[in-house]
């Protein structure tokens, strides 16, 4: 099925992210909805929001959700067969959205396809063995994974697998990391087809996605929550043990280094210490139940 305007929404999952949204939204042509899925609780954001763009839905959350969760959330809202999942702090370039619709047209069946981050020393993708790199394609070309921060999902196809119906596209136990990495996964698994639109190019800002007040919350954030996700996401396709030595030697390092800078350097500390905690949560399958101390 071949994408286009009428049949495609946008889902955007903010968390104190002001500084940036605008500029994201100001990218999208304002004839596709947008369902933000607001992480802040928020009110006024979702006032100011909703009556500044007329294409915007913005959806509450009463607590903060995570990626997951919140992603979920807004896909339960729209009711269209496809659906562009955006962080924040990306930004479209003029024909991002045509480039992707053209691609749609001359694929025969695809469960995502994604724009390409211009930033060609970061690719939003993984390729199935590096020695695959690919030199200045054009036409859209088969990867393992892409990045979270902008695919689009086929949810007509995905709807017709076992595994993804009920709205169970994003694993929920994942608060932030890995979502994508899962979600990708799992559709490998079903024999189905993850594309990248070289032609479709988008600009990802990178760590600019929540206020740059909030920056040593959100790094103990990041820090807690990659270790832990990380350790799921093995557990989860690889197994218990695969998931305990894989992380083991981070966990060590992080302890040795807490101790370090117990007495030299507090910020540093905090940063291990939650690298050490999100491991230890994760090895006693505890939920990724961290969240930043912020106040808005």
């Amino acid at each position: 099925m071949t994408i286009s305007r009428q049949n495609l929404s946008i889902i955007i999952v903010t968390f104190m992210s002001e500084e940036v949204i605008d500029n994201c939204i100001k990218s999208i042509p304002n004839d596709i909805k947008i369902v933000i899925v607001d992480n802040s609780n928020n009110s006024i954001f979702k006032t100011n929001i909703e009556n500044k763009y007329k294409n915007v839905q913005c959806i509450s959350s009463p607590e903060n959700i995570g990626m997951g969760r919140g992603n979920n959330l807004g896909l339960k809202n729209i009711n269209t067969d496809f659906a562009l999942i955006l962080n924040p702090d990306v930004i479209l370039e003029k024909d991002t959205i045509n480039e992707i619709i053209n691609a749609s047209k001359n694929l025969q069946s695809f469960a995502i396809l994604a724009p390409i981050s211009n930033k060609k020393n970061y690719p939003n993708y993984k390729l199935y063995e590096k020695k695959d790199f690919l030199k200045n394609t054009i036409t859209p070309f088969k990867v393992k994974s892409v990045d979270g921060y902008a695919l689009i999902l086929n949810l007509k196809r995905l709807n017709k697998l076992e595994s993804f119906r009920g709205n169970n596209y994003f694993d929920e136990n994942f608060f932030l990391y890995l979502e994508n990495d899962d979600l990708c996964k799992r559709i490998l698994d079903n024999n189905e087809n993850i594309y990248i639109v070289p032609k479709s190019k988008i600009n990802h800002l990178g760590a600019s996605a929540v206020n740059k007040k909030f920056e040593h919350q959100i790094e103990l954030l990041r820090n807690w929550h990659w270790i832990w996700s990380k350790f799921y996401y093995n557990k989860k396709h690889h197994g218990f043990l695969i998931a305990l030595f894989d992380g083991l030697p981070t966990f060590l390092s992080a302890i040795l280094k807490s101790l370090f800078y117990s007495l030299l350097n507090k910020r540093k500390r905090d940063i291990y210490y939650h690298r050490v905690s999100g491991y230890w949560n994760a090895l006693l399958g505890r939920k990724s139940n961290f969240r930043p101390k912020i106040n808005s």
